[in-house]
């Protein structure tokens, strides 16, 4: 494994679920993983928007905390650059926001939106039309493991992923952001 990385930034703030729950917001934060700090003019062309819908989603993903200005990284003060507040990515867990005030309807709502993008990912992946341009690969794999074994399996996996995230990130046109999902649980039942 490579050197150790800081720990993801845990949400201990449902209110923060509801900011990531609107499909825009979660794919602006998503791409700011893969590219680092943008404007709203880089959002509104990456994800085929007017820039005063990305600008406002910018904003409301500051309210909840999620990104914040990045005063360095502009050509000069009227120049808005923002970035993740979160750069080793964030932490979720539903059980302990669920008990908070307001949290059950928050992990709901998160949970909704979570499912339908998994969904989303899986059924294009498997609809899409074959393109010499892009790669394409699906996997189902089954193992078996302790609890031990599949916590560090899947330390490994999320060591791999943030190897090839930090050795890609940036705005290379040359390079499309892709998604990965992945899941690691014992098998479900039906």
């Amino acid at each position: 494994m490579s050197e150790e990385r800081a720990p993801a930034q845990p949400v201990r703030d449902p209110t923060v679920l509801r900011g990531l729950a609107h499909p825009v917001r979660a794919r602006i934060v998503d791409e700011m993983y893969a590219t680092g700090p943008v404007r709203a003019a880089d959002v509104a062309r990456d994800l085929g928007i007017p820039a005063n819908q990305a600008s406002f989603h910018l904003r409301q993903l500051a309210k909840y905390g999620l990104v914040e200005e990045a005063p360095d990284a502009g050509r000069d003060r009227r120049d808005r650059v923002w970035q993740l507040t979160a750069q080793t990515g964030l932490s979720i867990d539903v059980g302990d926001l669920a008990a908070l005030p307001g949290g059950q309807a928050a992990v709901d709502v998160w949970r909704q939106q979570a499912s339908a993008w998994a969904h989303g990912v899986v059924d294009a992946a498997y609809h899409r039309e074959p393109d010499d341009a892009v790669t394409v690969h699906i996997a189902t794999s089954t193992v078996r493991l302790t609890k031990d074994e599949a916590a560090r399996m899947a330390a490994e996996l999320d060591d791999v992923v943030q190897t090839w995230a930090d050795r890609t990130r940036g705005r290379d046109g040359d390079r499309s952001t892709y998604a990965l999902l992945s899941v690691l649980q014992p098998y479900p039942e039906s």
